[in-house]
């Protein structure tokens, strides 16, 4: 039994005339009437009497027509589905994202505006460092990655594409002697240990750090590591050393720190999208051009 033996026989259950159906399917009358009696032969049941004067269903006719009915519906409604789903109007969306980014207004700003534009898509939602991020992408279980890398850092098979850059600041106790200025340069800093992110997880915050203080002339001494950017801003509290994180982490107020610009060029560091190539697909498509629309009016 095909689907459009159902149909054929749903448009005369519903005209009860083989000559309005026919007209109806833009078949001819001899094909329909065949079409019938093949679909009650595989049946084993008449589904219609029939006269010159009128065509009328049965019982075994009525019966069928609701299970036909409900059978051509849910056909309709799968193959919508499948034609959105690749057009990437509803679906899944596996998101993931750095720790620091939540800080700032670009995340909740592409989210609030994704979900409007695609209310049917399901976002899910990964807080991931950088490497762990291009791992899952390669992997196939994220879809894109909002990640803190240079675009030259992109690892093979995986597109990364610069979407801005945050300033830099030093977090420092306010019991320093430089607590108290506007601002301050990597030079000032020579000698001071400093607190960063452990090796492998792929900020590329270490190597900002260490390009910055070479740029100025010494080798940072690193006195404390922490995966967490709101736990460096803990131990800056209790006195362990400095820590060079995104400026939006300046929100986060904990007593006897301070937040100070660094005003050494090069004091900033990248936000970039990333996929995995060669195409992405069409829900992912969709959330970066709603991510080119938000940076683009963050730009304005």
């Amino acid at each position: 039994m095909e689907l459009r033996h159902l149909r054929y026989f749903v448009a005369v259950a519903e005209t009860l005339s083989f000559t309005r159906a026919a007209e109806r399917l833009h078949i001819g009358q001899p094909p329909l009437s065949m079409q019938i009696r093949d679909l009650e032969a595989e049946i084993g049941a008449q589904l219609f009497e029939r006269s010159r004067r009128k065509v009328e269903l049965t019982e075994a006719g009525r019966r069928f027509l609701a299970h036909a009915q409900a059978i051509l519906a849910r056909a309709g409604h799968a193959a919508d589905e499948a034609r959105r789903a690749a057009q990437g109007e509803i679906g899944e969306l596996r998101v993931g994202f750095t720790s620091s980014l939540p800080f700032s207004e670009m995340l909740p700003d592409l989210l609030s505006a994704f979900r409007r534009a695609h209310p049917q898509v399901d976002l899910q939602l990964h807080e991931l460092f950088t490497v762990a991020q291009f791992r899952a992408l390669a992997a196939g279980e994220l879809d894109v990655g909002l990640v803190r890398v240079e675009e030259s850092a992109a690892p093979p098979g995986i597109a990364l594409r610069e979407i801005g850059r945050d300033p830099l600041n030093l977090v420092i106790h306010a019991a320093h002697a430089l607590a108290g200025r506007e601002r301050v340069s990597m030079a000032e800093l020579a000698g001071e240990g400093f607190i960063t992110f452990p090796p492998g997880t792929g900020t590329g915050l270490p190597d900002k750090l260490r390009e910055l203080a070479q740029a100025a002339g010494y080798e940072p001494r690193i006195v404390q590591t922490a995966r967490e950017a709101t736990t460096q801003i803990g131990l800056v509290a209790a006195g362990l050393g400095l820590a060079l994180l995104p400026a939006q982490l300046s929100c986060v107020r904990i007593a006897r720190v301070r937040y100070l610009p660094v005003a050494d060029a090069g004091a900033d560091f990248p936000v970039a999208v990333a996929w995995r190539e060669p195409a992405p697909a069409a829900v992912t498509v969709r959330f970066l051009a709603v991510l080119d629309e938000v940076c683009a009016m963050r730009r304005a």
